[in-house]
């Protein structure tokens, strides 16, 4: 359908509300009227509607910029108009952001370049990019150009030394399949864990290049302290990778019962948590004081003083054998992923950490399932546990992004019923979605070693859950890769 056509229909079916075809002055206290489903229905189409819009907006983003190049000098479209760029010229329309204008043209010139016309001699046939998915699903509405902007962005392009691509059929193959991959995803999650998974695939496809990004990070760590006028004192603080997960998993070991974290624990951990949650001060005074606490305290605090019940820590999940190859300075071509949150790091952490602190070996089959101990316990081990968040990576409900610290293991088949306790009955739910299961109706089942299935209340159509693991590519096969080492399974 032509995408005016389309805008058209929906603004048509939009003015079958009366309560919405008003003067503007008086939507508000009309559209209070419609019904639960009517304000669900009327927002899909008006979202619909919108993102054909920006869709349209994007474009012609992208043809004034083309029609603003540099070379084009004094005659330029945007100079021709008295602005210096093609972004300046946007944002005066808009009336937006600096920011909201440069993604539009971003997005517009990666739209338009692909519509460049037929090459000169009609028998050559020109190879499509490796984003060539991204702009087709865009224009065809499947992706926002916020989802557009957040894949390309995080993606970036295929992994390159000086001038020359390394291999590069097959690497703008493994970008291209990456880019499909995500595009099906997008709908599952938010705009920015759509740009977080977009940079870890990137990590996974180009461990050299991850390397590299990790550096550069390390390099522009920074602490700046200042006092302003009215005596306050500041501080900015820009964390590497490795150290802003040390104290994401600080923050998040004090602080978890005020942000939702697991309400299954132990008496002493319950008044804990209790006496948490009353306390008077913010979150962002809580974080503050924690800090401090540690900071005084540094290495002679007990843990429990400073932390409460759990310790914090971080662990690295790696599917690569940690033997596999190295690049020349004998560092691990491969990547390794942060537990919770699943942020890529490079190969010389994961060896800092192995020589610190060791492994733990999970063996997995085919499917990327753990392997299982039955029905010996009611409540799954500090073992299973650590399986279950190797191949979940954070709660299973759909669009969810609580990490894995934050959920607790799910029964698929109820223990008093004769469930087991066994890793493939077995689902990471974060607190509110597990109570969201038992108290509203829904129900997980899953035949072998399928997907989970979630089943709304009412008979609606069930819904499949996929892995929130970085990772979960090594056994959800993944776009070939020049360097990668197998997954050992059973």
């Amino acid at each position: 359908m032509n995408i005016l056509t389309a805008i058209r229909d929906r603004v048509d079916r939009l003015a079958a509300w009366d309560e919405l075809d008003v003067e503007a002055a008086a939507l508000p206290s009309c559209a209070v009227r419609l019904s639960d489903s009517s304000v669900l229905d009327a927002l899909a189409d008006v979202t619909a509607l919108a993102n054909d819009a920006a869709r349209l907006q994007a474009v012609l983003a992208g043809v004034a910029a083309q029609r603003s190049r540099r070379d084009d000098g004094g005659g330029g479209l945007a100079a021709g108009q008295g602005f210096a760029s093609p972004v300046s010229l946007i944002q005066s329309i808009t009336g937006g952001t600096k920011a909201d204008a440069t993604r539009q043209v971003r997005v517009g010139v990666a739209l338009v370049e692909g519509a460049a016309g037929e090459p000169a001699d009609p028998t050559i046939k020109a190879a499509a990019p490796w984003h060539e998915p991204l702009r087709t699903a865009l224009l065809s509405g499947a992706l926002t150009p916020a989802q557009h902007d957040a894949i390309r962005g995080g993606l970036g392009e295929p992994a390159v030394i000086g001038d020359i691509t390394i291999d590069s059929e097959a690497v703008c193959e493994a970008w291209t399949l990456a880019a499909e991959g995500l595009v099906a995803e997008a709908s599952q999650m938010p705009v920015e864990e759509l740009g977080k998974r977009a940079r870890i695939i990137r990590d996974l496809l180009d461990p050299t290049g991850a390397e590299a990004r990790f550096a550069k990070r390390y390099e522009s760590r920074a602490y700046r302290m200042w006092t302003d006028a009215d005596g306050q004192h500041h501080a900015k603080i820009t964390y590497d990778d490795e150290m802003a997960l040390w104290v994401r998993t600080i923050l998040d070991a004090a602080l978890r019962p005020r942000r939702g974290g697991p309400r299954f624990v132990n008496s002493a951990d319950v008044t804990a948590a209790d006496k948490l949650r009353d306390d008077p001060r913010t979150n962002d005074q809580l974080a503050y004081d924690l800090l401090m606490d540690v900071l005084r305290a540094g290495a002679l605090a007990s843990a429990s003083d400073v932390f409460g019940a759990r310790q914090p820590g971080v662990r690295l999940v790696t599917v690569n054998d940690i033997q596999g190859p190295r690049d020349a300075f004998g560092r691990l071509l491969g990547t390794g992923q942060a537990e919770d949150g699943g942020d890529a790091f490079p190969g010389s952490v994961i060896d800092r950490a192995v020589c610190a602190a060791g492994t733990v070996t999970i063996t997995a089959d085919r499917h990327g399932n753990p392997l299982d101990v039955g029905r010996a316990h009611r409540l799954y081990t500090a073992t299973q546990t650590l399986a279950l968040a190797a191949r979940d990576g954070g709660c299973m409900w759909p669009e969810c992004t609580r990490p894995v610290s934050y959920c607790e293991a799910h029964h698929i088949d109820p223990y008093a019923d004769g469930g087991r306790t066994d890793i493939d009955r077995g689902i990471l739910l974060c607190r509110h979605h597990h109570m969201t299961l038992h108290n509203h109706g829904w129900k997980i089942t899953r035949n072998g070693h399928e997907n989970f299935m979630l089943h709304p209340p009412g008979g609606r159509r069930p819904i499949a859950l996929t892995s929130k693991a970085a990772w979960k590519w090594a056994w959800d096969p993944p776009p070939p890769q020049p360097q990668r080492a197998g997954w050992r399974a059973a």
